[in-house]
């Protein structure tokens, strides 16, 4: 990954390049085919791993306490046995997962070879037993088996994954026709997160994700690439407006600048590349940025994120569909996303889906919390058209890219 930084009012560091670490950890060999066998695997499984998971649950999905912890190890052993379509247990965990993510990381590169083929990962069946998914683009006949190393493989038809971005300009050519702007969207300062911004030198919007901070306590707005940076084509230090230039006919005006774009990740516009964020970074000051949503929002984020799991239970605030809720589908995707650019690979993403409209144009850029505490999970950048399937970048490493942390409750 590359990072394209710059001076700003805050004197901001060099430009730096970091390959986020995948995490990754000791998994059981696969289970017997029969029923009986699963579940005592399960059972067996869960009082070897449950002192691993002391250490690791509370640091990555914020669990406080050993008592909670050990309550919460113990009732996923009953709930695995008793209730296996029950996702609130930790079968949708990496750890757990991991048999099936090397399997999928094994045939990754024959998977997405097929032309309609637009993304794998890996979630949980309708039972509970870890899946290989495969995401299309129609609903063309492929050569893809049922099995892969013994693990079932389900089939979506997603249609393409895009960035918001083509999408914004569609709806920046309907704004930029209306009679009027939309005042609704422009907010006194500090403005809230959740909220349209975009760069001066486009007329598009997307979503403020949150208020960072660095190590010096130097403050920032957090977005997507393609929103604050367009697609790496943005200079360092130009201005960042809210709301973007989409919601006011695309006119310029000196009070809307909030920010200053401060750093960014760059993509690499490539079909076996390896990027993980599509992330930027603007400056900005806690009198122009606040770091709750607007009212009818989930309010602050904490500032302890947590990592996606199959089942999560999550939601988001965006400039275009404000509140929505949804659920962790699948983790450790590897996606071809549709940019003005040319295609972009990304790998180790977060796939969100939920039955009503999660994500439209205008909404790249929100924060991915979940339901309850409103902990950080993933940033938002992309979606299929039909808005019930949204990809997010690993929150901790859009975070770690950038240097910087949610500054939060």
């Amino acid at each position: 990954m590359n990072l394209t930084s710059g001076p700003t009012p805050l004197e901001i560091g060099k430009a730096t390049s970091l390959t986020p670490r995948m995490p990754g950890a000791q998994t059981p060999r696969n289970a017997g085919p029969s029923k009986f066998d699963r579940l005592a695997w399960r059972s067996s499984r869960a009082l070897r791993e449950i002192f691993r998971f002391l250490v690791a649950a509370r640091r990555r999905y914020a669990l406080r306490g050993a008592t909670g912890i050990l309550a919460f190890c113990l009732l996923w052993n009953g709930v695995a046995l008793a209730q296996p379509n029950d996702f609130g247990d930790l079968r949708g965990l990496r750890e757990y997962l991991g048999p099936a993510i090397r399997v999928q990381k094994r045939h990754l590169q024959r998977l997405l070879a097929e032309r309609d083929i637009v993304g794998a990962a890996v979630g949980l069946t309708a039972n509970g037993e870890p899946a290989i998914k495969v995401f299309t683009k129609s609903q063309a006949i492929m050569s893809v088996p049922q099995k892969l190393d013994g693990f079932p493989v389900e089939i979506e038809m997603t249609g393409e994954f895009q960035s918001a971005a083509r999408l914004d300009r569609e709806s920046s050519s309907v704004d930029a026709g209306r009679a009027r702007r939309n005042s609704a969207r422009i907010f006194a300062r500090p403005v809230p997160v959740g909220v349209s911004a975009g760069n001066e030198r486009e007329c598009s919007s997307g979503t403020i994700a949150a208020r960072v901070i660095d190590g010096t306590g130097r403050v920032y707005a957090l977005s997507n690439n393609h929103v604050f940076a367009l697609e790496n084509t943005a200079p360092i230090n130009s201005n960042i407006l809210q709301p973007g230039l989409a919601n006011v006919r695309c006119q310029f005006m000196a009070d809307n600048v909030i920010a200053k774009l401060s750093r960014y990740a760059e993509i690499d516009f490539s079909r076996t590349a390896t990027n993980t964020v599509d992330a930027a970074i603007a400056a900005t000051s806690s009198s122009l940025l606040g770091n709750a949503t607007p009212r009818n929002g989930f309010g602050a984020p904490d500032s302890e994120t947590v990592s996606a799991f199959v089942g999560q239970k999550v939601q988001k605030y965006g400039e275009r569909t404000r509140l929505t809720r949804g659920q962790v589908k699948a983790i450790n995707a590897t996606v071809l996303v549709e940019y003005d650019s040319g295609t972009a690979r990304f790998t180790n993403q977060i796939v969100v889906g939920s039955p009503e409209v999660f994500i439209r144009a205008g909404d790249s850029g929100s924060l991915l919390v979940t339901r309850s505490g409103a902990h950080p999970v993933g940033l938002l950048f992309a979606g299929a058209k039909g808005g019930r399937t949204a990809i997010a970048n690993p929150i901790n490493s859009v975070l770690n890219a950038l240097g910087v942390s949610i500054d939060g409750e």
